[in-house]
């Protein structure tokens, strides 16, 4: 169970949630809010939409936890809105509901659509409620009372707020949660700015610090000196060569570097581009690496953290990694923290091998580590687990007879 802290409906709200919980079952069963319905639980139907942070988002296929630091909005909590007051009278007043199941979630679709559209364009409107599925009306009704809220508001010269509407797909993260208010795909923004100007600025102010949403503790050793590893980690190309499915995009700086890293998950295939920002303390021999990117074909972004310590050891040297990362958009749906404890293992495993064998001079200059791909490493993983249950089971059984 996870304790998670969140505003809901404005008010502000600290429980428990299985790391599985959906959002709508957390606002239904834990808050008592069940004016959000459930009907496909697949994101397909929209009974379940609610506002977070503001956006319309399918409350079924969000994970409550993912909503730490989170604004939730649900029907409950737009009584006293006005522009839903408007459209449930002209719900009423163009027989726009019957059953009334599906009548939360388009209620919520349809103020987004009011808020954001300049006119009262049918086809907009139908495409904009095309997310949330009506078996009783025909949706004739509906149309036009979104129609003439629309229009009686540009009629009382109430302009569309600029900058609505969704901007990704999948579950919508908290940009206050990452940082403070400021949105990470806004700084996201900013870093493609800055890396398409004209010679590229060399600041890294558009990189800031964060707070990360999940933080995996690793270490591993190798049969070297701490002053010749630390020297190695000022190499930044070196060490991207070592790490499976990072390159570099230009020439490393000594405070910044650009990049990306390429991820494969089964037919899921993912580019993370992005900058970095490089600190290093040669008194304790220990480093900071802060960096975002975001992937253009999911829309999804990303912000990560690596701190590192070398500690003298027997073996040689005893690398103490902290590695945080905050993830948004599509791919947050499949980023479960378990399966990525698991693979950041591996992958850090991979790493150390790539390291330990370029400090001795067996891993070529030029060699590049191989791509990210989580399907094998998932695979490698589920082998090594079932063959500990069975190891277990065995043991079990030796015991018992």
């Amino acid at each position: 169970m996870n304790m998670i802290a969140l505003s809901v409906n404005r008010r502000a709200v600290q429980a428990l949630a299985e790391p599985r919980t959906n959002l709508a079952d957390f606002v239904r069963e834990k808050l008592d809010l069940t004016g959000t319905h459930l009907g496909c639980e697949h994101g397909v139907c929209g009974a379940c939409t609610v506002l977070l942070d503001g956006m319309p988002a399918r409350s079924c296929i969000t994970y409550a936890v993912a909503c730490e630091g989170a604004e939730v909005t649900t029907i409950e909590g737009l009584d006293e809105d006005d522009v839903t007051s408007e459209l449930r009278s002209a719900f009423t007043r163009e027989h726009a509901l019957q059953c009334g199941y599906c009548t939360p979630g388009m209620l919520v679709s349809a103020r987004d659509l009011v808020l954001r559209l300049p006119q009262a364009d049918e086809r907009l409107i139908r495409v904009g409620l095309s997310g949330n599925l009506c078996r009783c009306t025909g949706y004739v009704g509906i149309v036009r009372a979104v129609q003439s809220v629309i229009e009686a508001r540009r009629v009382r010269n109430i302009p569309p707020e600029p900058g609505g509407g969704r901007k990704i797909l999948g579950p919508v993260g908290s940009g206050r949660s990452l940082d403070r208010g400021t949105d990470l795909a806004e700084r996201m923004r900013s870093v493609e700015t800055e890396q398409t100007s004209p010679g590229g600025s060399s600041s890294v102010d558009s990189i800031p610090d964060f707070i990360p949403a999940t933080v995996l503790e690793q270490q591993f050793s190798v049969a070297h000196p701490p002053e010749r590893v630390f020297a190695m980690f000022g190499d930044i190309a070196a060490v991207a060569a070592c790490l499976a499915g990072a390159s570099l995009t230009a020439p490393p700086k000594p405070e910044r570097v650009e990049g990306e890293i390429r991820v494969r998950i089964g037919p899921i295939a993912a580019t993370f581009s992005g900058a970095a920002r490089v600190e290093r303390s040669p008194g304790d021999m220990s480093g900071r690496i802060v960096g975002i990117g975001n992937d253009r074909r999911s829309r999804s972004s990303t912000q990560g953290e690596i701190r590192y310590r070398l500690v003298p050891s027997e073996q040689g040297t005893r690398v103490d990694l902290s590695i945080g990362y905050t993830l948004t958009g599509m791919l947050a749906q499949v980023g479960r923290p378990g399966l990525v404890r698991d693979l950041a293992a591996r992958l850090i495993a991979e790493f150390a091998g790539n390291l330990d064998r370029r400090l001795s001079g067996t891993l070529p200059a030029d060699a590049v580590a191989a791509d990210l791909n989580g399907m094998t490493l998932g695979f490698s993983l589920l082998r090594e687990r079932v063959a500990r249950w069975f190891g277990r089971f065995s043991s079990n059984k030796d015991g018992a007879a």
